[in-house]
């Protein structure tokens, strides 16, 4: 079986997420978004649209954490620098879980499923200046 990677377009592991892929938090330590029955495929596409099944992904549910049914994006308060980690699993099987269930009833269902997983990890801190290429 082939190594199970994530990259991102936007930043490298490690490496800062760019402004364009943010949103305010309310609280800390929480999850921004689950997802599951994403079909099999190379690149998840950006900007996936909010519901709680995703038609252009074979009807993938989004659940309930911070981004309720959507994707929201980190941005920590009071210029703190805080790291995000986008994890992906492959499974054995399709879930049969609720558009209300949370990570926790997620993570309970694939308990026994997992044949792969992946992080990719990135920083990000608010009000900070991104660097511009040289020219712009």
């Amino acid at each position: 079986m082939q190594e199970l990677r994530i990259t991102s377009p936007s930043f490298g592991e490690g490496d800062w997420i760019p402004k364009d892929n943010s949103s305010h938090p309310l609280f800390p330590n929480y999850n921004h978004w689950i997802i599951w029955n994403v079909p099999v495929q190379e690149v998840i596409p950006a900007a996936v649209s909010r519901g709680k099944n995703v038609p252009d992904l074979e009807n993938a549910i989004q659940g309930i954490a911070y981004g309720r049914h959507r994707y929201k994006g980190p941005k920590p308060p009071l210029k703190s620098i805080h790291t995000y980690t986008f994890t992906v699993y492959v499974l054995d099987i399709k879930l049969s879980l609720s558009s209300g269930s949370r990570k926790k009833d997620l993570l309970d269902s694939m308990k026994g499923h997992v044949l792969q997983k992946a992080v990719l990890s990135g920083k990000f801190q608010s009000h900070r200046k991104e660097r511009q290429p040289p020219g712009i």
